[in-house]
């Protein structure tokens, strides 16, 4: 059977330009950005992807790209902290992350990621989270949604895509639709208050309830055969009723892990971690975990004047939990199977502010990979003596993107077919860092 091209598709959809758009959105098997010249992609056969965000903006000289130390943290542009060597020969950390400095030979820092917006942390979450700026007249789904969409459930009793963190429109599915938005977390001690049933409902009740309203239902979609949005929002309900049950509850059972393994993974930041690893054991597809504990240092990673002071606190928190993340899956076989990205809006720059911290940073910062069966071991990517300029190798948001779900299994340039016939590409125009596959 032959597979459709761009210019085949696009003419159907003129064909049908008297009688109104497309309807649906879906796969169109076979297209490509460029069937004709169509690169070559090595994908990997990880499962899922858990990504942590450092909000506000981490100082990527600070942590994962040292540079020489200030002398002064005011006029003397470098780095905070003094260097330590890791098990990746030649390649360094700031002493602050001893734990993961051992293990980052699992790891694979890309030090050369960069885009254009500087000034607007929505904007710049929004970049990082969807590879593409804000359009007017589509919504692109985030990279969450995405690996939702194109990987497809594991278990239809757990999510598939979680977010640990705040909501923003940087998260949302675009136009994949509710099916492909994510189940919100505030706590790890419990379910989503949506999906906990008061006590005084008993079973035979709650039963009477969803008979009643899988009639209206019904009707409802009768009355309405052709409309999207209400069969995206009915999709997503049923999810709702599904995810209510045991399978996905359970997993907030966190006394359930021996003491000693979440003592290991630290305070509250490190629960979510392993909580986003309960939650792909049972077949979440991307777990987002936001690191947001601002009371720790005053400002989070936003270290604009006094927030630098005790910006350590923050990278030794992030330290620990997350070298507890990659050893507990390693001793559960899961590290190859999990894609593990440290990512933030933006870097910082090696200048400090009058109240000695630091501004915003785009040109060049780093996002962390580890896991995923990627060939870690090796720094992708050299930023000059003061990480504010990219040397070698430089790694779009697209690049990124696209080197992600090759890692997952999926052809990065596979294009997705949107209401109204437009073909939408997986990124925008992101090839993979092929040194990281195979």
């Amino acid at each position: 059977m032959s597979h459709p091209t761009r210019r085949s598709v696009l003419q159907a959809a003129a064909a049908t330009s008297v009688t109104g758009l497309l309807p649906g959105i879906g796969l169109v098997p076979g297209l490509r950005a460029s069937e004709e010249a169509k690169p070559e992609v090595v994908l990997g056969k990880a499962e899922h992807c858990i990504f942590i965000w450092l909000g506000g903006g981490s100082c990527h000289i600070d942590t994962f790209d040292p540079k020489r130390v200030t002398t002064d943290f005011k006029k003397d542009a470098g780095s905070a902290y003094p260097a330590i060597d890791t098990a990746i020969p030649g390649v360094q950390v700031c002493e602050h992350l001893k734990r993961t400095a051992d293990l980052f030979d699992r790891c694979a820092p890309v030090r050369s990621v960069h885009h254009e917006v500087i000034d607007e942390h929505a904007a710049a979450a929004y970049r990082m989270h969807t590879g593409r700026a804000t359009s007017g007249t589509i919504v692109y789904p985030s990279i969450g949604s995405l690996i939702s969409r194109m990987k497809g459930p594991l278990n239809e009793l757990v999510p598939s895509y979680v977010v640990m963190g705040n909501p923003s429109p940087a998260r949302e599915p675009g136009f994949l639709g509710a099916e492909h938005g994510y189940v919100y977390l505030t706590e790890t001690k419990s379910g989503p208050k949506g999906l906990v049933r008061p006590e005084r409902i008993s079973d035979a009740r709650q039963q009477r309830r969803l008979d009643l309203l899988q009639k209206m239902r019904d009707r409802y979609l009768e009355q309405h055969p052709d409309e999207p949005a209400i069969q995206n929002y009915v999709k997503a309900m049923e999810q709702g009723f599904r995810l209510a049950g045991p399978e996905f509850m359970s997993v907030f059972d966190l006394e359930s892990e021996p003491a000693d393994l979440r003592e290991a993974y630290g305070d509250e930041f490190g629960q979510r971690c392993l909580l986003a690893r309960r939650l792909i054991e049972r077949g979440t597809r991307f777990c987002e975990v936001s690191f947001n504990l601002n009371f720790v240092n005053g400002t989070g990673w936003d270290t604009h004047n006094e927030g630098q002071l005790n910006q350590h606190l923050l990278i030794q928190g992030l330290d620990q939990s997350f070298s507890a993340l990659i050893t507990d899956l390693e001793n559960r076989n899961l590290l190859d199977k999990t894609l593990l990205v440290i990512a933030s809006e933006f870097g910082r720059p090696a200048q400090f502010d009058s109240g000695g911290g630091r501004g915003h940073h785009s040109k060049a910062f780093t996002v962390m990979l580890a896991g995923g069966g990627l060939k870690t071991g090796q720094a992708i990517g050299t930023t000059d003596e003061l990480g504010m300029e990219i040397v070698d190798r430089p790694v779009s948001v697209p690049d990124l993107f696209a080197t992600m779900l090759a890692a997952l299994g999926t052809d990065p340039y596979e294009e997705l077919y949107a209401a109204g016939a437009r073909p939408v590409p997986l990124t925008d125009g992101g090839h993979p860092i092929t040194e990281l596959l195979g």
